[in-house]
């Protein structure tokens, strides 16, 4: 399903400009939409992994490292988790899917991030759109199945621009 590169209206099949903003359309072939069920299992690989590392090689040392983050933010903030692992997660996120446009788990389901044209990401849009899965996640979730279902984008991927597609090599 391609987009506009401009606005991000959906084109339609044979276009040559955009029916929103009149952008011209350049067609990239093979861009399709990842599944919401790979991107939940690229995310649980994901979860399993840096599990395990978080598990076995960074608290068993600093075990005062999840007090120390425990007490410096209220906990009754719904949807909201700004714990250590979190910032852990946003680091691997943001790292990976900055430089490969693919975590380990987008890897192993062969999806990856790009722009809505198929264009690689930065590190920028990398970090912003790694804020809403590391901290924000049933939020960015909840409001992207609800206001962007066309795209199966989340919150924070419609901010960024940002689409999750199946990776054809």
């Amino acid at each position: 399903m391609p987009y506009c590169r401009n606005c991000g209206e959906e084109i339609p099949e044979g276009s040559t400009y955009c029916p929103k903003c009149g952008a011209r359309f350049e067609a990239s072939p093979g861009l399709v939409l990842a599944s919401w069920g790979g991107r939940f299992i690229a995310w649980l690989i994901d979860m399993i992994l840096l599990g395990v590392l978080l598990a076995w090689f960074v608290l068993p040392g600093f075990h005062w490292i999840p007090q120390l983050w425990r007490g410096a933010v209220p906990t009754w903030i719904p949807f909201v988790d700004f714990g250590f692992k979190n910032l852990v997660y946003f680091l691997y996120w943001t790292i990976l899917e900055g430089m490969y446009g693919q975590s380990v788990g987008k890897m192993a389901m062969k999806i990856k991030v790009t722009h809505l044209d198929g264009r690689p990401i930065d590190m920028g849009k990398a970090a912003i759109q790694s804020i809403g899965k590391a901290f924000l996640l049933p939020l960015d979730c909840i409001l992207g199945w609800i206001l962007y279902p066309a795209r199966q984008q989340r919150l924070f991927n419609h901010l960024t621009e940002t689409v999750v597609l199946k990776k054809f090599d």
